[in-house]
């Protein structure tokens, strides 16, 4: 037997071997064998981390912003030289097909591209004679050491495209908690960052149990928190970061529901359903788990997503024609189906069954097929609650303000979806939902990296979202300078004018 590769923690530039006596497995999803080891990193080892972006944090923040955004330059070019191989790694750990991995990478190019323009996006704001004789400057500085904490369900596209880019090109340092189940490919990035030219103990990324990550919401060398995870998890990362003076931005989970209308082109809304609701084994906050259907055409949109949903080729992640994945681990796999299994005693009809699916020669893999659920009722917590898996629960309304209330009622509202040709509907719908993320025929409500994630309620916790403008200002600090010049004539008058700053 092939020996398992144990991973080491990256510091201060150094690729190190931990003094843990823990570690934990990484699993390849499709084939649900163990391909690597990571560590569980000592505390000492996380507080050598955070020294070694604190070290690294006076020099680069004094490096001129235009070389700041060449090494993302180059790190872009080594992102598209590699774009099969890190495609590869994220196929391997994490078991999305082929397609949504190289998704993956391709927004983490995206977020990217966007940060390069840092030097356009620090610019600051100015205004000459604010009162006679002063002119006042407003300056956008970097804050310091910021922490990443990252899930395991977007391994290229969470952690080195929503917090390393715009981190480092602000100025600041990072130390990255990868996640233990998907470690590998930031690890892969964090080499190519070195190829790129980034100095030692700009990014230091580790491993570690959630015991030693608290080390991290009490630092004083931690400046800010940048998460992404659970609600319970996130709430505790908030609360116990913002009492230790820390600004946060804390991105939790989500049940994202469609309303559909009956005047919806049927056959493609169920499709675009299925792609936005069975896409990464519906792993992720923005996957698209309950339809709230108007009554008139729920039959009918019923029966053509059990269609659609039983045509999707099941099949590990890394051959090309697979379109639906395994999830993540064994245990997971054991947690969605007592959620199938809850659905069930609650009541609600299965249309879809996905609980028995076996890929042939890969039986050992994670697989779970499509599952739907009809005439799921609002009481039903399958319907409510955060499932991060391929269950799909349909929802019957009799008109556009009943679905809009049902879905207003959840207490999570990161995106919405409606389908309908009604303009009168989409606007009144884009302006009365709860959720931060809309889509308009769009099932997956994600916008590009030039605007921010902007989930709202339990979804997240803090000020400023990730990417966009918003990601910009979490990590900067704003400093406002006044200045006064005088002539020869002046100074020889002795007199003193001051500023109270009014006009």
């Amino acid at each position: 037997m092939n020996k398992i590769k144990k991973l080491q923690f990256l510091a201060g530039g150094q690729w190190r071997e931990s003094q843990t006596g823990k570690y934990m497995n990484i699993y390849d999803p499709s084939t649900g064998a163990t391909i690597a080891q990571t560590p569980c990193c000592t505390e000492d080892e996380v507080k050598f981390a955070i020294k070694s972006a604190a070290d690294a944090y006076p020099a680069w923040a004094n490096t001129p912003v235009l070389k700041r955004a060449q090494v993302l330059y180059k790190f872009r070019e080594l992102l598209e030289k590699h774009l099969d191989e890190l495609t590869h790694i994220v196929c391997l750990e994490n078991g999305k097909a082929w397609k949504e991995a190289r998704g993956d990478v391709l927004k983490t190019k995206e977020a990217v591209e966007f940060s390069c323009g840092i030097p356009t996006l620090m610019m600051g704001e100015s205004l000459m004679n604010a009162s006679t004789g002063f002119d006042t400057v407003l300056y956008r500085e970097p804050v310091g050491v910021f922490a990443g904490i990252v899930p395991f369900n977007f391994p290229a596209m969470i952690p080195m495209g929503w917090m390393m880019p715009l981190c480092i090109a602000a100025g600041n340092t990072l130390v990255l908690k990868a996640a233990s189940m998907t470690p590998m490919t930031s690890i892969r990035c964090a080499e190519l960052l070195q190829e790129a030219g980034l100095p030692a103990g700009v990014v230091n990324i580790l491993t570690c149990s959630r015991k030693e990550a608290e080390l991290f919401l009490k630092h004083p060398d931690v400046k800010g928190i940048s998460f992404v995870g659970s609600t319970s998890v996130g709430m505790h990362i908030y609360s116990t970061a913002a009492a230790h003076g820390k600004r946060v931005q804390a991105l939790c989970e989500a049940k994202n529901h469609a309303l559909v209308l009956e005047d919806a082109p049927l056959e493609r809304t169920a499709r675009g359903i299925i792609n936005a609701a069975f896409g990464c084994a519906g792993e992720r906050c923005m996957a698209l788990p309950v339809i709230v259907a108007q009554e008139s055409i729920a039959d009918k949109l019923a029966v053509l997503l059990a269609k659609f949903a039983e045509k999707l080729k099941i099949g590990p992640a890394y051959d090309k024609s697979s379109e639906l994945g395994p999830v993540i681990t064994d245990n997971h796999r054991q947690s969605v189906l007592k959620w199938i299994e809850k659905g069930i005693s609650e009541g609600a009809k299965l249309l879809c069954d996905g609980r028995t699916v076996c890929v042939k020669g890969f039986e050992k893999g994670f697989y779970l097929g499509p599952t739907i659920f009809d005439h799921v009722t609002p009481e039903m917590t399958v319907g409510n609650e955060e499932i991060f898996g391929p269950v799909l629960c349909i929802k019957r309304v009799k008109n556009f303000d009943d679905g809009l209330k049902i879905m207003n009622n959840s207490r999570f509202a990161n995106g919405a979806v409606i389908f309908t040709q009604s303009g009168y509907y989409s606007r009144e719908f884009a302006r009365k939902t709860h959720s931060g993320m809309v889509g308009i025929n769009v099932g997956i409500s994600v916008p590009i990296s030039t605007f921010p994630f902007t989930g709202h309620k339990n979804s997240f916790f803090g000020d400023l979202h990730t990417l966009g403008k918003d990601g910009v200002r979490f990590f900067t600090e704003t400093k406002a300078v006044t200045t006064r010049w005088f002539d020869d004539a002046e100074i020889k008058k002795q007199k003193v004018d001051t500023w109270d700053g009014t006009i």
